[in-house]
């Protein structure tokens, strides 16, 4: 089995494998099937449309179960080796609507506006999961039914007693930069079994893309691994940290001289939408924004220089620089990568509020101090 999974055909045919992947019907879940390709390609416009029965991922109804897959982004394919490739795509009705679990659509119509290209918005993804035990839902390296020591000596720790799946970490980095995925990091996580990898800085639409893909990956190499991987953002309850995806972001007006004024205003608008941007922000979030644990409350927003207790955290080098990004560390670690840019995009560029609610606003938020 080992010979024919390592085989290389490619002295034999031209033809590929072409693993088309999308997102199913729960809005984390990924899904995939083959198909060959007579040759290698470098553009997602040379591959065909394909198609899945809907009605088996919860996305629509067996009587018209026919969902259209539209490829998107190519990668190569660390599992299969060679010129095969990883095909990022989104979902439409035959019609060529977005089925409502296609959220790439609304982040693609927003990074095409005029006025986002102009600001060519950077995202940097800190994605966190946690690591399970299979069949006892428990997090690998605690014992079942029991609890290690209290958090502390795990975040970027070493040892036995310390690191749980520094070999899943560590398989899933190399992966993603043989895949061509714009990794840069990983780490141990404050919960024991908890792991981050960090993606970007990538621009616009690609962040969501190279997110997924990352995804993708880590399922596939934990199921290699006898490990399950949730994506829960509060797994276990009580005094342990949650897991989030903490989004980075900065557009060119922010990255220049006097930019720091362009982020607190940005600031202020994010302040305004505040639950709109929570109620996108990933499923069961309000049991990790619960001001414990480096979060700040789900209920009230914040902003603060070095402050992990904030909705919005600005660094000390952007301060002391007066320009350079912000990291919003509401997003939840299941959250949607192309709702949650997107919407970073739209209400820091293309959203304007009325005079009165930013004036208001501004006197809460103290944006002068």
């Amino acid at each position: 089995m080992e010979d024919l999974l390592n085989l290389d055909v490619s002295p034999y045919t031209d033809r590929i494998i072409a693993e088309y992947i999308w997102i199913g019907g729960s809005g984390t879940d990924v899904r995939s099937k083959s198909r060959t390709i007579s040759k290698p390609v470098e553009h997602p416009s040379e591959l065909p449309k394909w198609n899945y029965d809907g009605s088996s991922t919860g996305q629509a109804p067996g009587e018209d179960s026919e969902v259209i897959l539209h490829p998107q982004a190519i990668f190569k394919d660390p599992f299969r080796g060679g010129n095969n490739i990883l095909v990022i795509c989104d979902a439409y009705t035959p019609q060529g609507e977005p089925i409502p679990t296609n959220k790439r659509a609304k982040a693609a119509e927003i990074f095409s506006d005029p006025k986002v290209v102009a600001q060519v918005p950077w995202f940097g993804i800190e994605q966190e999961y946690t690591l399970l035990q299979p069949n006892v839902n428990w997090p690998l390296g605690w014992p079942v039914g029991g609890y290690p020591g209290p958090q502390g000596p795990y975040y970027c720790g070493a040892g036995a007693d310390k690191s749980f799946g520094r070999d899943i970490s560590d398989a899933h980095y190399k992966a993603c930069l043989y895949a061509g995925i714009n990794i840069s990091g990983t780490n141990g996580e404050v919960m024991p079994g908890q792991w981050e990898f960090q993606v970007g800085p990538s621009v616009g639409i690609e962040a969501g893309d190279h997110i997924w893909c990352a995804r993708y990956l880590l399922e596939r190499i934990t199921e290699q691994a006898g490990v399950v991987l949730t994506l829960d953002p509060k797994p276990i309850e009580g005094d342990w940290n949650g897991a989030g995806c903490h989004t980075n972001y900065s557009t060119i007006t922010m990255r220049e001289d006097g930019g720091f004024e362009v982020i607190k205003k940005a600031i202020l608008n994010l302040s305004l939408r505040h639950k709109e941007h929570i109620s996108a922000y990933g499923e069961g979030n309000e049991r990790r924004l619960t001001g414990k644990h480096e979060t700040a409350s789900i209920n009230q927003f914040s902003w603060g220089v070095a402050n992990r207790g904030c909705s919005i955290r600005v660094g000390r080098d952007t301060e002391k620089a007066g320009k350079g990004y912000l990291e919003d560390r509401r997003p939840a670690s299941n959250m949607d990568p192309y709702t949650v840019t997107g919407l970073l995009a739209e209400t820091t560029i293309l959203w304007e509020p009325s005079l009165e609610a930013e004036a208001l606003a501004a006197q809460k938020l103290a944006l002068n101090v």
